[in-house]
């Protein structure tokens, strides 16, 4: 399948062949007909990429103070060697989708196969999504539409926040797609909205669908304009959508607001805050949260956890659900927001015209529709060197390690792999569960394939070792299968969790006694270590050891701290 990959490196935008993700519990497989450009974070990204490594780290000042904890506690040379692939590292881009359902999840209620939903998938033809992050689009909404719905689940949880009542005065600062998504969800609440915007074209879509706008390209005063819009009380509230590094925007809509007014930010700005501004007015600011209660809480995006409806009424998927209500009674119109459509083949051109100067609001990305069945756009294998795969039945003859990895993260791609292939093993399959940095590491250390279905590893005759770097709730299960295939295995600490995993390798390994089982444990060769051996050879009676490991704050959302 093809999919739409941006290098953080140097900024380059690719489309590129990557194996179908293989869909899991909890989640839904989807066949993608239509995705929306997000033109703020997209050409945000495409920007942080060409920039050189100090404007870079002029974007990023809390991944600078990552790096520095880094250089203390590994040294310089190691994280420079970090930074640069993790850059280099491609980043699948998107996250406005509308697709058909392929395959639906255990636990996966409410949807069946054959379903046209709305997600946060990427730019890609199949997408593997969590069930929280769907939602079904109801039949009078087009593709088009659909494709709005998480760009509209942004505005609504800003208004959500704002808490506006009918009749009230919104000013709606930034009329990108996400502010003129607010201008129409305000209306249909009863609000009167004034909008603000440099750019007369989005003025003029404003006033289209229902604000009364400042004409800032004319030379009118944006506080002056609210004022009198307010009838001289000031304004209720204040909706940022803007992107800018300027401080003045907050300050602006404080000025702007009657006393106990509200500030809702939804984009991004400079936010060195005046407590004057803020004091005498008793004003209330807040930052928006993307899409809504659940938005970076790995329990209900991950593992499927919904919060009870009593206590948390909206959430990402019901925000969600609400857009694409509003879409289907008519009251929110997203058609005039569309600028641009563009083939999924000619993805590239809608990158360069989001990077250039051409104005653009809403680019679509249109699908093309499967004429050879759905197994060439599931195919979850794909060939990086056809020479290499023709040499491995040869070499594995002479005994030479035929080797496939299972798991394509940063300790597999930048220590495991330049390790096995320093030591001249015939590196044939990479597997990676999305199939994009299966790609990526695939293509960079010279594997003949990748997959997303590592099933397929155990049943080649080619392979005859099979290195095991998955998350560690995964290698009992991974060892075993491998060893019962007749595989060499060398596995990631740890070989198991728990004691009847250890009991049941015990006994594969023992029925495959020509198979070798290695737990990969990388401080037994380091140098310190190898020292104290040598040193402590000659000693032939008990020894006592004390180690202790700097390895500094763990984070909280870090395995080892889950329970």
């Amino acid at each position: 399948m093809k999919q739409i990959l941006q290098n953080l490196g140097n900024g380059v935008t690719s489309l590129q062949d990557v194996p179908a993700p293989v869909n899991k519990s909890g989640h839904c497989l989807i066949q993608t007909r239509t995705t929306l450009v997000s033109a703020g974070t997209e050409r945000m990204l495409i920007d942080f990429g060409k920039a050189n490594l100090i404007d870079k780290a002029r974007q990023q000042p809390d991944k600078v103070k990552m790096v520095l904890n880094k250089v203390r506690t590994d040294g310089l040379g190691p994280t420079i060697e970090t930074v640069r692939n993790k850059l280099d590292q491609p980043l699948p881009l998107g996250y406005c989708n509308v697709g058909q359902l392929l395959e639906v999840g255990q636990g996966v209620e409410g949807l069946q196969v054959g379903d046209r939903v709305a997600s946060n998938g990427h730019h890609a033809q199949v997408v593997r999504v969590a069930k929280n992050l769907c939602a079904k689009v109801p039949h009078n909404v087009s593709d088009e539409s659909a494709a709005f719905s998480v760009i509209g689940a942004i505005a609504l949880q800003g208004i959500r926040l704002l808490q506006p009542t009918l009749g009230e005065v919104v000013v709606v600062t930034g009329l990108g797609l996400i502010g003129l998504m607010t201008v129409q969800l305000l209306r249909a609440q009863g609000c009167r909205v004034l909008g603000i915007d440099p750019d007369e074209q989005k003025t003029a879509l404003a006033r289209q669908l229902g604000a009364d706008c400042v004409e800032l390209s004319k030379g009118a005063d944006a506080l002056k304009v609210a004022h009198s819009f307010s009838r001289g009380r000031g304004v209720d509230g204040v909706i940022i959508t803007a992107s800018s590094k300027s401080n003045e925007l907050v300050s602006q809509a404080a000025h702007m607001c009657r006393k106990r007014g509200r500030i809702v930010l939804v984009g991004v700005v400079g936010l060195a805050l005046s407590r004057a501004d803020f004091f005498e007015k008793e004003l209330t600011f807040q930052v928006s949260c993307s899409y809504g209660p659940g938005r970076y809480d790995s329990e209900y995006e991950d593992r499927g956890h919904d919060y009870p409806v009593g206590y948390v009424r909206w959430t990402e998927q019901r925000n969600m659900e609400a857009v694409l209500d509003m879409m289907a009674s008519g009251a929110l119109d997203v058609q005039p927001l569309i600028s641009h459509r563009f083939k999924l083949e000619d993805a590239l051109q809608a990158y360069e015209l989001l990077a250039g100067g051409e104005p653009s609001l809403g680019i679509m990305l249109e699908y093309p529709p499967v004429e050879n069945g759905l197994d060439e756009l599931t195919n979850r294998n794909i060939t990086l060197n056809a020479e290499a795969n023709s040499s491995h039945q040869a070499v594995r003859a002479n005994n030479t390690p035929v080797v496939a990895f299972i798991g394509a993260g940063n300790y597999a791609g930048q220590v495991l792999i330049p390790a096995f292939k320093e030591a001249a093993a015939e590196l044939h399959t990479v597997a990676s569960s999305t199939g994009v940095s299966g790609v990526h590491f695939g293509k960079k250390h010279g594997f003949a394939n990748t997959t997303s279905d590592a099933e397929r590893i155990f049943s080649n005759d080619e392979i005859n070792t099979v290195v095991i770097a998955t998350r560690h709730d995964s290698h009992a299960s991974f060892v075993l299968q491998a060893l019962q295939a007749g595989k060499h295995v060398f596995v990631e600490k740890p070989l198991c969790l728990t004691l009847d995993e250890l009991e049941k390798i015990e006994q594969a390994a023992q029925k495959k006694q020509l198979s070798l089982l290695m737990v990969g444990f990388n401080r037994r060769f380091a140098p310190q270590v190898q020292k104290i051996k040598q040193l402590l050879l000659a000693v032939s009676e008990p020894r006592s050891f004390i180690m202790t490991v700097n390895a500094g704050e763990i984070p909280a959302d870090h395995w080892v701290q889950d329970l």
